[in-house]
């Protein structure tokens, strides 16, 4: 037991040596400071309750001279002038200047402090609390005079502020890998990026709110199905060890809101967590959320009507006007949208009538069109692919495409006038789509021969093809279920379209992100050869050597150690060798 306790503090001292090793030296700092403050009896996380009655908004925006307030926040700028200090507080919502005095706070003869803990182990990025009053300075600044401080929490990481000079930024947290990995740092160094997430919430809240005035149903449906349905697309997989069965992320909730209708709701919506296990770009992420709503004794003409109306009350309430600026576009969510039928978008933009075409035909002509398809694909796969290939980019100001081939839609309702067609539409912005509708299937014979036909599609090689059929949701439409109308929007693409940014990573608060690259270890040879190399990329074995400076043992452990950790690669020319860093 000794022995077993011995091992535990010298495996805590050796992780403690570690850590200590991985710290800059502003960390290391940091820590001395955080020392320092326990000696002085601070507790640098202290647990009370802190009595926050004011925020840098509310103070500026009915500043009242002499006004006594307690606000907290973020220590973001100091500039010391002896017994006298300017600094700046950031909050949730904003900045505010505050000004400390050293008799204000230390009206006794201990200046400890002040002159001690303020003036030295105070840093920024550090939590504190300030009572005090307000005042204007003489250049017109709205300040808070301090009375008394409190540390709430002491930083030990210093925040990647940018620098300026001359009107000029240095060292901007720009890099959007660094931002999307660390978010909370960005959120605090680029308070611009919140306005995005300020304006994503209001989206949610006049959505729900349209469709609650509306008397329609707010419901939650499993994100665990047994089996994924609702949509075309690749599930992640999981498993249940209790039940023993397997189990799937969802691709989309529209059949559980279906067996709803069913069950007698008139309406009902989700805001819901989706799972695709598709490729990531610009408009897409493994998980996003998208909104669906289904309405009984609707179809997709009313739908079309209702979607109108609920974007232009949604634009309205993210930016006060209808326009909204997606990079060099000017969009109007204002109604009505213009409405363009599938076959007639394709035959406008490629000149061939997909009316009635055999899928040979149509696999021939998407070939002829230099769109990359292959023998797997059905039907609907292709003119899908001929579409957005084509014709989808050109859509800049929102317009419906109705009437979608039969062979794309699965659960949708066959069009009334043409039983080649399904009663469908999808919303277009910006050249992608972000609402997707119909008049929904509900012929349970009908149903089950589409879900047959989407087996063969997936047995034919069709990965997007459902490999299920859902026999309860069959079940379920057996019992009846009304004439409905149902739509999709993907809310992470539409905050994109509102807040003019070109890439969904911006407008999620955490995107997915490949695993992130531990920092190697090196030597000082190593580090001393790969400062050189970093600035040219590539040298010349020779020349990289006699700009080191190192021995010829030094040299060789050196290149030979960066070459081990994969940052570096020697290849031959003609009459050298050339190193390079690996990217």
């Amino acid at each position: 037991m000794v022995f077993l306790q011995i091992v535990l503090v010298n495996n805590v001292i050796l992780q403690s040596k570690f850590i200590r090793m991985q710290l800059s030296e502003q960390e290391l700092v940091r820590r001395e400071k955080l020392g320092r403050l326990r000696e002085l009896g601070i507790n640098p996380y202290p647990a009370d309750l802190y009595p926050v009655n004011h925020t840098s908004s509310a103070i500026k925006d009915t500043f009242e001279e002499g006004k006594q307030v307690i606000i907290a926040g973020r220590l973001m700028a100091v500039k010391v002038q002896g017994k006298a200090s300017f600094a700046q507080i950031q909050d949730s919502e904003g900045k505010i200047q505050v000004y400390f005095n050293r008799d204000e706070i230390c009206t006794g003869e201990d200046k400890t402090k002040y002159n001690e803990v303020f003036k030295k182990l105070l840093d920024f990025g550090d939590f504190i609390g300030i009572e005090g009053e307000l005042f204007t300075t003489q250049v017109g600044e709205k300040t808070i005079k301090v009375k008394d401080f409190t540390l709430l929490s002491k930083s030990l990481k210093p925040l990647p502020l940018p620098k300026e000079k001359d009107g000029v930024v240095f060292d901007a947290f720009t890099d959007p890998e660094q931002r999307y990995r660390q978010r909370y740092a960005d959120l605090v160094v680029n308070p611009q990026v919140k306005d995005v997430f300020v304006k994503r919430t209001k989206l949610f809240n006049a959505m729900r709110g349209f469709f609650n005035d509306s008397g329609y149903f707010e419901v939650e449906t499993p994100i665990l199905q047994p089996i994924p349905g609702g949509a075309a697309a690749r599930p992640f997989s999981t498993h249940h060890n209790s039940l023993d069965i397997p189990l799937y992320m969802r691709i989309a909730n529209e059949l559980y809101l279906k067996r709803l209708i069913v069950g007698g709701f008139d309406g009902v919506y989700e805001f819901s967590k989706n799972f695709r296990n598709e490729g990531m770009d610009r408009t897409h992420n493994p998980e996003f959320t998208a909104m669906e709503i289904y309405v009984s004794y609707k179809d997709y003409n009313w739908m079309m009507d209702f979607c109108e109306q609920l974007l232009e009350h949604c634009a309205i309430a993210v930016n006060g006007t209808t326009e909204a600026t997606f990079g060099e576009h000017k969009i109007n969510f204002k109604a009505p949208y213009a409405r363009v039928t599938m076959a007639d978008s394709i035959k406008h933009f490629t000149g061939f009538d997909i009316t009635g075409k055999s899928e040979d035909e149509l696999r021939d002509a998407a070939k002829g069109m230099g769109v990359d398809v292959d023998d797997t694909m059905g039907k609907g796969k292709l003119i899908d692919e001929i579409f957005g290939e084509k014709c989808e980019g050109n859509y800049i100001q929102p317009t419906f495409i109705t009437d979608y081939p039969k062979e794309m839609s699965p659960l949708c309702k066959e069009h009334r006038d043409n039983p080649e067609l399904t009663e469908r539409f999808e919303l277009m912005v910006c050249g992608k789509e972000i609402a997707n509708a119909y008049s929904e299937l509900n012929d349970p014979i009908d149903q089950r021969e589409r879900f047959e036909h989407q087996l063969k599609l997936a047995a034919k090689g069709d990965d997007e093809a459902t490999e299920f059929i859902d026999y309860d949701f069959l079940r379920a439409l057996e019992y009846g279920m009304p004439p409905t109308s149902g739509m999709g929007i993907g809310m992470d693409r539409l905050v994109m379209f509102l807040t003019n940014n070109q890439s969904i990573q911006e407008v999620l608060f955490f995107p997915q992100m490949r695993p992130e690259k531990k920092a190697v270890e090196m030597s000082d040879n190593e580090k001393a050869i790969f400062e050189i190399l970093k600035a040219q990329k590539t040298m010349s074995l020779s020349d990289l050597k006699s700009q080191s400076g190192l021995s010829n043992k030094g040299w060789d452990k050196g290149i030979k150690g960066l070459a081990k950790h994969g940052l570096t690669k020697v290849t031959k020319t003609d009459d050298t060798l050339i190193v390079e860093v690996v990217e």
